[in-house]
């Protein structure tokens, strides 16, 4: 029998390779470089921008010393590449690279590179802070535990570790004047750890129904600020004395009316009543039935700014003075993925996954943050590029828009000529496409 012969495709399908969107005006020539996977491209908008790949893998954080101007960007491929920032932050200059994706907490020596030590940790590390002045160290990670250590130059000693959380530490924040740690994690609570006190106190912060993003404390007002995935920003008066929330209890029957609980056969048998689930009121952490605990109230000194179940007891006990609220809400507009706060000028800035970085303005004289989704000073335009805006609502009637694309959110970092009178300059960022140099 004679085989069948295939014939070959005729034809090949190109692949791409990548796409860079590098003008907003009409690209008239570019070149590949050679040797490097770069390009070279020219544009209508009198730029001409260098293009270099630096890395495959995306930026996931991201850490910036201003006093010495050192860059540190995190990558998923396990890397962490730290820069030297200029002084007119228009150029970086690659310093330092730290490979490794694994379960260990490392510290290297920021001059010479060199590994000094490393803590194996139990799941994958999702937190970090560190105490300069006592050389501790606040690690979380994707069990919900954080762990603390002490660093010496070439060790470290384990300190302790918390166990609160039932999902994974996504945020963690220190503060070192009050020497107190806040954990935020992907279910949707903060925990406020005391850890100056000595005690153990753990105060608990229920205000999101999404996971914590992003935790930051200004200190001047003693406030935390607290962002998560579903574009709520919280801000907490920590100023009050909280209440620490109780244990739940665990009992076979109702702690209020006595009556069994589903699994108490033997009680069910004897009193011939049939078995109740089980609740836990949140105030005074005793195990009750439904019929026992069917009000809700809010709690704001023990964490909770909204209504959860507490027995009836407990609910006729609480005033109108223990519910007035220590937090307020705060409607982002967008996911957030990412805060920063800079607390000289009370300045809030979110990031999203809709490619969106908005800066929030915060007022010393309200006591609280208050949100301006409308006069964003940062934000990216319909085309894709990034626009700074100059001016605010309270010095500037009208919101000037200086016009001027500092490049796209998508594909990397460019810079662009600025008009001499806009008082701006453009920022260097490091996102998987890199320019080398502008003109």
């Amino acid at each position: 029998m004679a085989a069948e012969i295939q014939p070959k495709p005729q034809t090949r399908t190109p692949v791409l390779l990548g796409q860079i969107e590098a003008s907003q005006d009409v690209v008239n020539t570019a070149v590949i470089i050679p040797k490097e996977d770069g390009v070279i491209s020219v544009s209508e908008d009198r730029t001409v921008r260098v293009w270099l790949k630096r890395d495959g893998a995306p930026c996931s954080c991201m850490s910036f010393n201003p006093e010495t101007r050192r860059l540190s960007v995190g990558m998923d491929s396990g890397e962490v590449s730290e820069f030297i920032v200029s002084e007119d932050y228009n150029k970086m200059t690659p310093a330092l690279t730290y490979p490794g994706q694994d379960r260990n907490f490392t510290w290297h020596c920021s001059e010479s590179g060199q590994r000094l030590a490393s803590y194996r940790t139990t799941s994958w590390v999702s937190g970090l802070q560190f105490d300069v002045e006592t050389r501790h160290a606040f690690v979380g990670d994707q069990s919900g535990q954080v762990t603390i250590l002490k660093l010496d130059q070439d060790s470290c000693s384990l300190v302790t570790t918390f166990r609160g959380h039932t999902g994974g530490v996504t945020a963690l924040c220190w503060d070192p004047v009050q020497r107190v740690l806040f954990s935020g994690s992907s279910d949707h609570s903060i925990i406020m750890w005391d850890i100056g006190g000595g005690k153990g106190t753990a105060i608990e912060l229920q205000g999101h129904s999404e996971k914590v993003q992003g935790l930051c404390y200004a200190p001047q007002t003693r406030q935390l600020i607290s962002c998560s995935s579903d574009g709520g920003i919280v801000v907490w008066n920590m100023d009050v004395t909280r209440q620490e929330t109780p244990e739940w209890l665990d009992s076979d029957s109702c702690q209020r009316c006595e009556q069994p609980f589903f699994w108490n056969f033997k009680q069910m048998w004897d009193s011939k009543r049939i078995g109740l689930r089980q609740h836990h009121c949140r105030k005074c952490g005793q195990a009750v039935c439904g019929k026992c605990s069917s009000r809700r109230s809010t709690i704001p000194l023990m964490g909770f700014e909204f209504e959860v179940r507490v027995c009836d007891s407990c609910h006729d006990s609480i005033t109108d003075e223990d519910r007035a609220p220590t937090a307020t809400f705060h409607d982002s507009k967008h996911s957030i993925i990412h805060v920063h706060f800079e607390p000289t000028r009370s300045w809030l800035l979110t990031s999203g996954p809709d490619r969106v970085i908005k800066v929030t303005m915060g007022h010393d004289s309200c006591g609280f943050l208050r949100h301006c989704p409308a006069l964003p000073l940062c934000c990216q335009g319909q085309r894709g590029e990034l626009l700074l805006f100059e001016g605010n609502e309270q010095r500037h009637p009208k919101l000037q828009d200086t016009g001027v694309p500092l490049g796209t959110q998508t594909q990397g970092w460019c810079a662009a000529p600025l008009p001499s009178h806009s008082g701006l300059h453009s920022r260097a960022t490091h996102q998987g496409w890199g320019r080398g140099a502008h003109s």
